[in-house]
């Protein structure tokens, strides 16, 4: 194999909050582990970071065209939908907003394309919207009212050819086929169909009064797809996701919403969130209005472009696959995907991705005596080096009369006298004599970070703490394993793969033993000899839809923006010197959703050495057992709520949640941290003053802190 080292838990970023703080304070000693071992240090690869090949460049192949100013000063937004369940601002029990139903990626997404020609002189906007199958009703929905239903609308027009009044303007019914992403057709093979609308006043009081539009107004719109006879699935109807247009303006707006409030003649639409309260940017979720906190990991970007709506879709369904018997494991009406049948292992941790990764957030921690079926753990011998009988991960499953490589149960926890926890493992066959154990991480934002130059995160760099801060940010450089060029690492708990797609071909490599081609060959110790054949099963279609979807993940919006109170003290305490606030990312990457945002992950990417209570022993590529990657802390606040799920879930994962489970919550690599304050008091090594400051904060400033934490 290349020189390439294999990750753990697939699936990047993680609540680890590590690396805030300072350093010039003494650390108390920690509580001995169960099983101490020396720690071991990282490989020296001998790297010059000037080395350093950056993932994209001038030269990068860009997608573009869904958002700009045409030759005639028109205004273009094209924005990409999927079907909904209900409405954004359904609140009761059984209207569910941010599920995904049976079918999901079957002719079920939306091309949605807004030309405002309000700046040249003209009210005017020209809505034009293509459906993957026919509609019965055309929906598009206008100046949110919500006056008598949650779902009302002032402007609600249908067919063109049944419209009520001669005032009103109707959905038209253009053309059927196959069109291209500017919305031309192309082909009269296919049978998606294209409908337009022509917008040209601001309706209000269900359209009593209707001024011309103005530069910015708030319009809200919702398109909603009533299929007529799609060709998979027996659901017909569908509403649409709610988005909020500023007229005079490009693209849409992640919007907030006061419930009740009425204004200027009935006016209801959303407002746009302030920029200091989108922490993805563009890609930020506007609140959610229905009730359901546990999907705040599963929804598209804001600002996801009208080519990728289809292929998030697609990548989710690679996501949610059982790559064992096919099937997808949110509802039973779903179909098995036959061609997805029996990839599995030969030696695997577990079946999908979403059994892991669960909402896409952090997997719960195991009962006492449970096997640690969500958890990654990295092995290696005396020195560290791979694991002659396992290789670089232990695979505690397999397909097949194999050698079975052995599990991990959670042993009973050492209770420390500062009233923190270490775990325990229990091996059912020799402990190895190096390992690290890793829980399945949350998952969004990481196409936001992989889109962050290498230039921004190298100039924190401070590998020898020049400037006596006692901080010293060191990069991570991996080993590209297709081209062998030097790359910087940025996800794992030790920033051991290097680009979204690189994480997501790793954990199919061992966490489900599926073969890539940019990883082709099976996890195999050098006294092993039944690892399996050499080749590629899943194909890098399947792949890079994969990468798609977990890219183009949005962001939750900062809750409470304007108290700024605990923002200071995290500052005050230090932790923004690991914790970076805010970057801008590259005009480079070749998702135009990614490009030139303004984001607010708190992390600023590199190892930092959080001492020895944190410290396991085996050291990872460029990463010894006591440094970590500093944790991003966007949806930390989203965390428990997503791991619990909700009283409104009603798919088969939700249904399987377990009164006990709010005991399981955990956060850090291995879960031992019961609660972010507790997670902040494990911080050691260049934290430890940093924890110091926050241990001395009166009660009330702790309590700030905690706030801001929890509101990101």
């Amino acid at each position: 194999m290349k020189n390439f080292v294999s990750v753990a838990a697939w699936l990047v970023i993680l609540l680890t909050l590590s690396a805030c703080g300072g350093g010039g304070s003494t650390e108390p000693t920690p509580a001995p582990p169960s099983n101490p071992t020396p720690v071991i240090e990282p490989t020296d690869l001998g790297t010059d970071l000037s080395k350093i090949k950056p993932l994209y460049d001038a030269n990068s192949i860009l997608e573009s065209g869904s958002r700009f100013v045409r030759d005639d000063g028109v205004l273009v937004t094209r924005i990409g939908d999927r079907g909904r369940d209900r409405h954004a601002k359904d609140n009761s029990l059984n209207d569910h907003y941010d599920h995904y139903l049976a079918h999901y990626w079957q002719y079920r997404t939306a091309r949605i394309q807004l030309e405002d020609y309000v700046l040249t002189g003209k009210s005017l906007i020209r809505a034009t919207f293509i459906t993957e199958a026919q509609l019965g009703a055309r929906e598009f929905r206008v100046w949110f009212w919500g006056r008598n239903t949650t779902g009302q609308f002032h402007f609600n027009p249908q067919k063109d050819e049944s419209k009520v009044s001669p005032d009103e303007s109707g959905v038209v019914f253009v053309d059927k086929g196959t069109f291209n992403e500017n919305f031309e057709k192309i082909s009269d093979e296919g049978i998606q169909h294209k409908y337009s609308l022509n917008i040209v006043n601001q309706w209000k009081n269900g359209g009593q009064f209707q001024p011309e539009l103005s530069p910015g107004t708030n319009m809200e719109f919702e398109v909603s797809q009533f299929l007529l006879n799609p060709p998979a699935g027996s659901r017909l109807n569908y509403y649409g996701t709610s988005f909020v247009y500023v007229v005079g303006q490009l693209g849409v707006a992640p919007f907030e919403w006061q419930r009740g409030v009425e204004n200027d003649g009935g006016s209801n639409d959303g407002t746009p969130i302030p920029k200091k309260g989108l922490l993805g940017g563009q890609t930020s979720l506007g609140y959610n209005y229905t009730n359901e906190p546990a999907g705040r990991f599963m929804q598209m970007a804001t600002n996801l472009s009208h080519e990728n709506a289809q292929p998030f879709v697609e990548g989710r369904r690679v996501h949610h696959t059982n790559f064992e018997d096919g099937s997808h494991d949110e509802r039973h009406d779903n179909p098995i995907w036959e061609e997805q049948v029996g990839k599995l292992g030969g030696r695997y941790i577990n079946h999908s991705c979403a059994a892991c990764h669960v909402r896409n957030g952090k997997a719960l921690v195991a009962d006492v005596g449970e096997p640690l079926n969500s958890w990654v753990f990295l092995v290696g011998d005396e020195n560290g080096d791979p694991h002659p009988d396992l290789g670089n991960v232990l695979q505690i499953d397999q397909t097949g009369a194999i050698t079975h490589e052995g599990s991990v149960a959670l042993g009973p926890w050492t209770e420390l006298d500062n009233g923190l926890r270490t775990p325990n493992y229990v091996f059912s066959n020799a402990q190895p004599a190096q390992f690290s154990a890793r829980i399945a991480p949350q998952l969004v934002g990481l196409g936001l970070l992989e889109a962050v130059s290498e230039a921004t995160i190298l100039e924190w760099l401070d590998e020898n703490d020049a400037n006596n801060d006692g901080i010293s940010g060191r990069a991570s450089v991996v080993i590209d394993p297709e081209t062998d060029e030097q790359r910087l690492g940025r996800f794992g708990y030790k920033a051991a793969t290097f680009s979204v797609k690189h994480q997501a071909a790793s954990a199919f490599n061992t966490d489900m033993g599926v073969m890539t081609s940019m990883l082709p060959n099976p996890d195999c110790g050098s006294q092993q000899t039944d690892c399996g054949e050499t080749g590629v099963e899943l194909g890098d279609n399947e792949v890079n839809k994969l990468v798609k979807y977990l890219s183009l993940l949005g962001v939750g919006a900062r809750r409470d923006y304007d108290n700024l109170a605990g923002e200071t003290l995290f500052s005050d305490a230090g932790c923004a010197q690991c914790h970076r606030p805010t970057m801008t990312t590259s005009e480079y990457h070749p998702l135009e959703e990614l490009r030139n945002q303004t984001i607010y992950p708190y992390t600023d990417m590199l190892l930092h050495d959080m001492g020895p209570g944190l410290a396991d022993n085996l050291a990872q590529g460029s990463a010894s057992g006591a440094e970590w990657r500093t944790a991003a802390l966007w949806g930390l606040g989203h965390a428990e709520n997503v791991m619990l799920g909700d009283s409104k879930g009603n798919d088969t994962i939700s249904l399987s949640r377990n009164i006990n489970d709010i005991n399981r919550i955990g956060y850090l690599h291995d879960g031992r941290a019961r609660s972010i304050e507790e997670a902040i008091l494990w911080h050691g090594g260049e934290a430890q003053a940093s924890k110091l400051f926050y241990e001395n904060m009166p009660q009330d400033d702790k309590d700030e802190l905690l706030a801001f934490l929890r509101s990101l």
